[in-house]
């Protein structure tokens, strides 16, 4: 989202924010708009909780704030990111209400699933389909703990009973053609899903390689499929592996590599930006061993930019940015048979198929990913919504 607001305002467009307030938050000259945020990983006192819980479903201060942000700003479309649970759908009303254009980008698979990523219980879920959220409470899909997830498929019922975003959103952006394949068949309309295939920043100078590792960025979490990637890695001690990233699955992944004796897997934590530019600057190849219903992976692209081989699962939109031989080698969903195999084919490729991997993938990022192509894409939708300026 920042993103596209430097470029837009970079093309000569006045783009302003709707946001709750955070600490983590980059100044911003809408800041007076910004509504309270509930920290909701946090057990509170039950006044708080009920405070959370109505939000949930329909944030009064939001609805408050935003109608007065647009009634001085006036402006010629809405664009919508994720506005769930903090925001809600109060704000939808105040859109309709002034009949201006909107458009969503679906960052994930909330408007059709409860819990955001269609994954439940260590694997891809879709017991919900056809407005079955009584689903999401019985397999806990949110939480261990009973509220949430009976708040999160009330929260759906309610807005499905309405059309809360379909009657609000004229175009939905889908950053994959799995994405927008899969919203069609769970029941939203057809006419509204569009492709925008999401971005990354062009690499001046690719990838040097030559560290001997292959490299994991991302959160260390159940869907991101990391037990048969790390299972088979192990097997491969002539092949480094570095882990960057945290999450709540740390412990289980290093008591797996310890029980190994896996000298070579080393897991780095948190890495600053910068510092994560040079160590993917000399990885061999990006892994990405995701068992979720993957959308458009900003890891992917940008290993793609920087010229990497990407070893990912067949799963989601990962087929869509990575081709079997092409920009590198797919995989098995959870399979550490089938991760056995690509790690020791990826080993006996020779360094010039490697390189051809590597130049297919910033062919790719240039004929599709770059930024301007999609603010134009964007423009375009905006124009097509009704958009007047």
């Amino acid at each position: 989202m920042h993103g596209l607001m430097r470029f837009q305002e970079a093309m000569g467009h006045e783009v302003h924010a709707f946001s709750t307030q955070s600490v983590k938050n980059l100044p911003s000259k809408d800041a007076r708009f910004f509504v309270k945020r509930f920290d909701l990983s946090k057990r509170e006192d039950l006044v708080t909780q009920a405070q959370i819980a109505t939000n949930y479903l329909w944030n009064l201060e939001a609805q408050k704030a935003f109608g007065a942000m647009l009634d001085e700003l006036k402006p010629d479309v809405v664009h919508l990111h994720n506005i769930y649970h903090h925001l809600s759908t109060s704000i939808l009303a105040e859109i309709r209400k002034r009949n201006i254009a909107c458009v969503q980008t679906l960052h994930d698979y909330k408007l059709a699933c409860p819990n955001y990523k269609m994954f439940t219980q260590g694997s891809a879920c879709e017991r919900c389909k056809g407005g079955n959220y009584q689903e999401a409470i019985k397999n806990k899909c949110l939480s261990q703990s009973m509220a949430p997830n009976i708040l999160a498929a009330a929260e759906m019922v309610m807005t499905k009973t309405v059309q809360s975003y379909e009657r609000t959103v004229s175009i939905f952006l889908c950053p994959s053609q799995f994405m927008k394949e899969k919203m069609i068949d769970w029941g939203e309309p057809a006419g509204k899903m569009r492709l925008a295939r999401n971005p990354t920043d062009e690499i001046a100078e690719p990838a040097v390689r030559g560290g001997g590792y292959v490299l994991y960025i991302g959160r260390l979490s159940e869907e991101k499929g990391l037990v048969s990637f790390l299972e088979a890695a192990c097997l491969f001690p002539s092949l480094p592996v570095k882990i960057a990233g945290r999450g709540p699955q740390e412990a289980e992944l290093r008591a797996i590599v310890e029980k190994h004796g896996a000298k070579h897997i080393e897991f780095l934590g948190f890495v600053s930006p910068d510092e994560l530019v040079a160590i993917r600057h000399r990885a061999e190849a990006l892994v990405l061993p995701t068992i979720v219903y993957e959308n458009c992976s900003g890891s992917i692209l940008e290993a793609m930019a920087s010229g990497l081989p990407c070893l990912v699962t067949r799963v989601g939109g990962n087929p869509e940015l990575i081709e079997e031989g092409k920009e590198g080698f797919l995989v098995k969903p959870g399979d550490t048979e089938d991760w056995t195999r690509v790690l020791h084919r990826f080993m006996a490729t020779p360094q010039e198929v490697r390189d051809a991997m590597g130049r297919a993938g910033r062919d790719k990022i240039q004929a599709r990913h770059r930024w301007d192509q999609h603010a134009m894409h964007i423009v375009e939708a905006y124009r097509d919504a009704g958009a007047k300026g």
